[in-house]
């Protein structure tokens, strides 16, 4: 009885070192999530209640005047959605077709290995690095000139590590059981993951495709190589047009 009741005893104290470490430590995160989003929130505060004089019907519809010192921001809007609709309508589809290869088809092995290894390097490649590449490639040797379509294309190479990244492991996280049924109803290879897996993993997929929208639409250093100019009053009319 007395060893059971040092036992007990013993016991209790782990307990209660336990809940008072928990309750600490889910008192630093919510101070950290606290934290983060006052500043968050005084960083809206601050440019909502700078801005919102400024910004006007005519400041979004008009072109820059007088070397950008007046006028509005249209043709920034309209680059900006040019350059990253472009890049996800590249990327997107070479990216779903790489991680279904990578996750679907290929064996695994050493070779396997080294190419995902290749794939999350470059998803940390700076942003600069694909703006030295895409002036050497795309502007340079095939002679696109800085033009939307460099930029374009620069970017996408950018955001397809993230798209095949994020497409990887949404396919990895369907159930193999999805895939075992659908092959045991007598469906081909390709129907099942066109029918089955693809379905499944869209929500990851399409996740994906926004996180390489947003970083397409948020870069600076591989537009201001390939496809941007200092001022320009005029909307872009082709793919080889300044923006």
């Amino acid at each position: 009885m007395e060893a059971k009741k040092i036992l007990d005893h013993s016991y209790d104290k782990v307990l209660v070192r336990r809940k008072r470490t928990q309750s600490l430590l889910f008192m630093l995160f919510r101070t950290a999530a606290f934290i983060n989003c006052m500043a968050l929130f005084l960083v809206v505060a601050f440019i909502f209640m700078k801005g919102w004089r400024a910004i006007t019907w005519e400041f979004l519809t008009q072109s820059p005047l007088e070397m950008m010192t007046k006028g509005g921001i249209l043709p920034c809007i309209v680059g900006t959605l040019c350059l990253g609709l472009g890049a996800i309508a590249v990327a997107l589809p070479i990216g779903v077709a790489s991680a279904i290869y990578l996750n679907e088809y290929a064996r695994p092995g050493r070779m396997l290995r080294l190419i995902r290894l290749g794939i999350s390097n470059l998803a940390g490649v700076p942003s600069v690095v694909f703006g030295l590449f895409g002036l050497a490639f795309f502007v340079i040797w095939m002679k696109m000139g800085e033009s939307i379509l460099a930029g374009v294309l620069t970017l996408a190479a950018l955001t397809l590590p993230v798209i095949i990244g994020s497409t990887e492991e949404a396919l990895k996280a369907v159930p193999d059981t999805y895939r075992e049924a659908s092959l045991a109803l007598g469906a081909t290879r390709w129907q099942t993951i066109y029918r089955v897996v693809i379905p499944a993993a869209l929500p990851g997929i399409l996740t994906g495709a926004i996180l390489g929208l947003s970083r397409a639409a948020g870069e600076t250093a591989p537009i201001m190589f390939t496809a941007a100019v200092f001022f320009t009053p005029d909307l872009p009319t082709s793919l080889f047009d300044k923006i």
